[in-house]
């Protein structure tokens, strides 16, 4: 069950809605910002949201930046930059010296692909993927001793990237392997080691989303149900993966980017915050595995799409940036959730099921056993 489509929102002038970035622990956030004069040239810009009312610093090179460049805000402040220069991938750490800006270069990286990962738990770190045809390579290109680091080579083509853990240690990626999608977990502190982690089934394209290590939630994207579709599992759990009715919406696309935490041992009490995307735009979803609704909303005029956080107390909290407000964050309160069935009602086991599972469906490996066990996955 959906309730319905927003309404489109009434326009409140130009907006800037570029997407951002933000820490692990909220502290910061970091976008390529669009000009206010030269709409086609972009500039580094920090968030700082851990302060009352939250305030931009812009971060403006001596040139203006490529649309594609990556910034991802580190703990102390400062924002990661990733520049490409003749097909050589530069490091540069940006920061507020009065009324210019400082830049402690890193050093590059020579390969094809690379992508920055989502920032890492500790904050003081930052990782990429550089992708290949049959190997991937994990590199440390902020945070170590000197200059990039190759930390582990594996074999297939990874994409995504999902931190598992509070240490910078447990990685999942998607790996491309023999014509499917499966999601393992990379083990930086093992030299890389590589294990199962999503495999629904043999046939199946599984990928991983979001992972909330308080609660063991995840969030997957998966064509075992015979389309492609979102679905929910727990680390750990015993019971199948699910794919709830409530988030099939045929002619849209649903991307979950948000979950709440602190919810200890209560994954399906978590609200999930989606982006939805349609021919008429891009809106808000909110859900919990404990419902069978899923709650539509319009987003804020200006939203930095496809990013945001949630509070421990269910608020989620929606960065956007327009011209009458150039760094602002928007606050929805979540509906709470259900009451939990008491022992012995038979919905109790089923208070999470918005549909049968299907028979190809399979429980994901805990994680417990599946990074540290030593069951490695041959190349």
């Amino acid at each position: 069950m959906t309730t319905a489509p927003p309404a489109p929102v009434p326009s409140l002038g130009p907006t800037r809605t570029a997407g951002c970035t933000i820490a692990a622990d909220g502290s910061y956030a970091a976008r390529l910002a669009r000009g206010m004069d030269a709409p086609d040239s972009w500039y580094p810009e920090r968030w700082t949201l851990g302060s009352a009312e939250p305030y931009a610093v812009p971060l403006p090179g001596n040139q203006p930046e490529e649309p594609g460049t990556e910034v991802l805000p580190m703990a102390d402040g400062r924002v990661l930059i990733h520049r490409v220069v003749d097909a050589r991938h530069v490091f540069t750490l940006l920061y507020p010296t009065g009324p210019g800006t400082g830049e402690v270069p890193l050093g590059a990286v020579e390969c094809g692909e690379l992508s920055l990962l989502p920032p890492a738990p500790g904050g003081t770190r930052a990782y990429a993927i550089a992708a290949g045809e049959r190997s991937s390579a994990v590199w440390l290109v902020a945070g170590g001793s000197f200059g990039p680091e190759h930390l582990a080579e594996i074999p297939g083509r990874c994409s995504g990237g999902v931190w598992l853990d509070g240490t910078d240690r447990l990685l999942a990626l998607d790996r491309e392997f023999d014509g499917r999608v499966k999601t393992v977990a990379v083990d930086l502190e093992r030299g890389g080691e590589v294990s199962p982690l999503l495999q629904i089934s043999e046939e199946s394209d599984d990928r991983l989303l979001l992972a909330d290590r308080d609660s063991g939630l995840l969030l997957l994207r998966s064509d075992a149900p015979g389309e492609d579709r979102v679905g929910w599992g727990v680390l750990g759990g015993t019971r199948p993966v699910r794919f709830p009715e409530s988030l099939r919406l045929p002619g849209l696309a649903l991307t979950p980017f948000a979950v709440q935490p602190g919810q200890v041992l209560t994954p399906e009490a978590c609200a999930v915050a989606l982006r939805i995307d349609g021919p008429s735009g891009s809106w808000l979803g909110t859900w919990r595995p404990a419902e069978r609704v899923l709650h539509q909303l319009a987003a804020p005029p200006g939203w930095l799409t496809g990013s945001g956080w949630w509070t421990r107390e269910g608020e989620l909290c929606l960065p956007y940036a327009t011209d009458a407000a150039p760094c602002g964050v928007a606050r929805l309160r979540a509906a709470p959730p259900p009451p939990t069935p008491a022992e012995g009602d038979p919905r109790r086991s089923e208070a999470s099921a918005d549909d049968p599972p299907k028979p190809v469906a399979a429980r994901p490996v805990p994680l417990q056993e599946a990074p540290l066990t030593g069951r490695i996955l041959d190349g």
